[in-house]
């Protein structure tokens, strides 16, 4: 009787859900014993449970470089990215202006209102120039635009601080929001989006718990709310406040801004030995999508392409041994449709199905990209030799 062995996870998919930073546990675990009031009552109990919201939202506010004033805790960054867009078309009216590489969480409130989009350039940033020739070209008040800081597809790094000048130039009554969801771990938000309106982040890309987020709304700019019922969060979204989630997630974002530069090095590394060793072992199959383009890329992201490859075959392969992964790409009606993103940047239909997302967090390990290189290379041949898969 054969006796069943756990195989070893190799987890390469944090750009989707980062594994929850102990730190975040702990304080997640205690504040829940600590904190069983309401935060918005006037008790003992409750004005114990508001100081620790309080807390938690200076810290969160230090990681950014922001006043604490400005932080809206939100259930995650779809939601502080619907209520950045939707928040300001609905206060002021207007349209929206966005990249066309956005996650769908801007994508989608900026078209369902009758916005713009902004097309890629071919190493998925989004250049100043193209963006102001849009906004000279619109007829229609531009109310907010949106660009955002790292693609959560490709890693590519926006130069935000261009963006936001092209912005007051030519839309000067727009505010600028940017979805910096993935960018806490690789950029200075303190220094990268200071002069942005909005910033929209969330806790589960940083090691905090999947649940928590917030926006960041700079003094004298109102929202129209999404959320209504109560005056939390000063008027700007109401529902009871989830104080042990916010703790996690401060201690999360402190963490993760702390260990920003040394984890850039490390990972940074190991995400080079992991497209060097592949492009070794499997030549000009291995098209490193931005990283060979010139534009600065996130250190923890690797997003390639394989050439007659589908992507939703190989990742079957890869999760039966145990590596996790993903591809930029989604699954409708049982026909595979290429990202929106590679669509942006102009990249061949066909190419785009063997595109293959490999992203690096705080848990990754060397073993890990050893691990990797041993896992893929025979997977891609296997799917070659058979065509494609």
């Amino acid at each position: 009787m054969s006796e069943h062995v756990e195989r070893r996870e190799i987890y390469l998919d944090h750009a989707a859900s980062t594994p929850l930073r102990p730190e975040a546990r702990d304080a997640w675990l205690d504040s829940s014993h600590r904190h069983h009031a309401n935060p918005t009552g006037s008790h003992k109990a409750a004005r114990a449970a508001r100081r620790a919201l309080d807390d938690a939202r200076d810290q969160v506010a230090a990681a950014l470089g922001r006043p604490p004033a400005e932080v809206v805790f939100t259930s995650g960054g779809s939601e502080a990215d619907n209520l950045a867009i939707r928040g300001v078309l609905g206060d002021r009216g207007g349209i929206a202006v966005c990249s066309a590489g956005e996650h769908h969480a801007v994508l989608e409130p900026v078209e369902h209102d009758g916005g713009i989009t902004v097309g890629l350039e071919r190493d998925g940033t989004v250049s100043p120039d193209r963006l102001a020739a849009v906004l000279d070209a619109t007829d229609r008040p531009v109310s907010v635009v949106s660009m955002i800081a790292v693609n959560n597809e490709t890693g590519t790094i926006n130069d935000i601080p261009a963006l936001i000048d092209v912005t007051r130039r030519h839309a000067p009554e727009a505010v600028f929001h940017t979805d910096a969801v993935q960018a806490v771990s690789w950029v200075d938000l303190s220094v990268v989006a200071a002069d942005a309106d909005l910033v929209s982040i969330t806790g589960h890309k940083l090691g905090g718990p999947v649940g928590t987020g917030a926006l960041f709304v700079r003094q004298g700019i109102t929202l129209d709310p999404l959320v209504l019922g109560g005056g939390q969060e000063r008027g700007r979204r109401a529902g009871t406040p989830d104080v042990a989630g916010a703790e996690a997630f401060a201690v999360a974002a402190s963490t993760a801004t702390a260990e920003r530069d040394t984890s850039i090095v490390r990972l940074g590394a190991l995400r080079d030995h992991l497209v060097d060793g592949l492009v070794e072992q499997l030549g000009a199959i291995v098209i490193p999508t931005v990283l060979q383009a010139g534009a600065p890329v996130a250190a923890g992201m690797a997003h390639l392409m394989l050439a007659e490859v589908e992507a939703e075959a190989l990742l079957f392969l890869l999760d039966a041994a145990g590596l996790r992964a993903s591809a930029a790409s989604s699954c409708s009606s049982g026909a595979q449709d290429p990202s929106h993103v590679l669509a942006a940047m102009g990249i061949d239909r066909q190419l785009a199905q063997g595109s293959l997302r490999l992203s690096l967090g705080h848990t990754t390990t060397d073993a890990d990209i050893d691990a990797a290189l041993e896992i893929i290379p025979p997977a891609v041949q296997q799917l070659r030799s058979r065509g494609g898969g």
